[in-house]
């Protein structure tokens, strides 16, 4: 054995007799057979290492091994593990933080094809038309098939300016199309607030970052603040939201309960089995809730869609969701790389797991493309001759067409074409016309 081999080989005897020791307390020792298999399995990986090494048509750095053997490994597990190295690692954290480099796509892996989970609102992506199931079948002319997220995404990100071409099959193309898109710096604004109509809240969440919860609850005054009077419902836009951090989906939640169990997670160490409960203090008034998802809405706006309609807190509208249930922990690496690894599934409080199912809503309803009809005109009772008024004044004359942007009067045409957002702002109209309805005493 050569004395690099035989250094990695102690090395990674070390690693698995330290992993022994951490385990030791929780499940019984290893058997000596065991023991015996895993030392043959690592021996069999640095005999491949050294005839890599030594043989291959080319010199090859022993750090690229190394970083494609642990490519390799986690794309073995899942779609969502994988390994970044420092510069992927670095753009990752900024992600978070709202400002990154690239496209605006969250995507992911299904059935071993890239596939878009949701383009961020505003960005290149978005503007090009991408949508939610696209799946990407090359990057730059290359093949995406098997590809592992992390490298996908290092495809995707660059210099702003610097143009990419994607090539995208969708359920409505009949052969792939290329999508070129000129890479820019990405700033996600996660919050947006409007109001619909008087007394109506519209939020929009398009990611959970660092700064969403606060965000979101600065949104909530303002509207307090611009609205006539208090709040009578909120729509809370989650579509194609493709998630982000777990501790600001909790704290979202947290806003709308003011107890119970938020989410719960289960996963083999101890540290990944984790409870959420909301708290009294800060808690929004009990005003209508209804929160919109569709299938770009993913793992932390699932956590908040899920256990708001749990607790009979919020009617979920829309069409199914996306169906990630798995949590992801970072974990940086002694090199400035990082880990990302799935650590736990979450539960919703009556311990339902989304995991590849999704939230189903309460009320469904499909996207639909809105155009006006303008229809002739209707014969009604006042139109026929000598008719018999109303007992209270004369029948009057008929009045002229009423324009279809004066029904909806205050409300932007941007909403007025979005379908489901429309249907979500009659069911707080409903909900508030039932509220004020009183039964006569007997």
């Amino acid at each position: 054995m050569t004395r690099g081999k035989m250094l990695l080989f102690c090395l990674m005897l070390c690693g698995v007799l330290m992993f022994c020791g951490i385990v030791e307390s929780r499940v019984p020792a290893a058997t000596a057979a065991e023991v015996s298999s895993d030392y043959q399995d690592l021996q069999l990986l640095t005999d491949v290492l050294t005839i890599v090494r030594r043989s291959y048509v080319e010199e090859v750095s022993f750090k690229d091994l190394i970083y494609g053997a642990i490519d390799g490994m986690l794309l073995s597990l899942d779609p969502h593990s994988g390994f970044m190295p420092p510069e992927i690692y670095s753009e990752m954290k900024l992600d978070t933080r709202g400002q990154f480099g690239g496209l605006g796509v969250e995507i992911t892996v299904r059935d071993g094809l890239l596939t878009v989970v949701a383009p961020i609102e505003g960005t290149p992506a978005a503007r090009a038309g991408l949508v939610t199931a696209d799946q990407i079948i090359k990057i730059d002319g290359k093949l995406t098939k098997e590809m592992e997220v992390m490298a996908a995404v290092r495809m995707m990100r660059g210099e702003p300016g610097t143009s990419v071409t994607i090539t995208v099959m969708r359920d409505v193309f009949k052969e792939p199309q290329d999508f070129t898109l000129v890479r820019e710096i990405i700033q996600v604004q996660s919050v947006k607030a409007s109001l619909l109509q008087e007394g109506y809240g519209y939020l929009r969440l398009v990611q959970f970052q660092e700064r969403s919860s606060q965000d979101l609850a600065d949104a909530l005054k303002k509207l307090h603040r611009d609205g006539s009077s208090d709040l009578k419902g909120l729509v809370l836009d989650l579509r194609n939201n493709p998630g982000g951090l777990l501790d600001q989906a909790v704290e979202i939640v947290d806003l709308f309960l003011r107890e119970g169990m938020i989410v719960y997670t289960e996963g083999r160490e101890l540290e990944s089995q984790m409870e959420f409960s909301a708290t009294k203090a800060g808690t929004e008034p009990d005003y209508p809730l209804v929160i919109l998802v569709n299938g770009g809405s993913a793992s932390a706006s699932e956590i908040v869609a899920g256990a708001l309609q749990d607790h009979g807190r919020a009617v979920i509208l829309g069409t199914q969701s996306f169906g990630k249930g798995s949590v992801q922990t970072i974990i940086p690496l002694s090199d400035d790389s990082g880990l990302r690894l799935t650590t736990a599934r979450y539960f919703t409080p009556r311990g339902t797991s989304i995991q590849a199912k999704g939230i189903t809503p309460d009320i469904e309803v499909r996207p639909v493309e809105v155009t006006e009809v303008v229809a002739g005109h209707t014969l009604r009772e006042s139109d026929l001759p000598n008719q018999v008024g109303d007992g209270h004044e004369p029948a009057a004359a008929e009045a002229p067409p009423v324009d279809l942007g004066d029904v909806e009067s205050g409300i932007e045409e941007r909403f007025r074409n979005d379908y489901q957002l429309m249907r979500a702002l009659d069911l707080l109209k409903g909900w508030q016309v039932f509220q004020s309805i009183k039964p006569e005493a007997a």
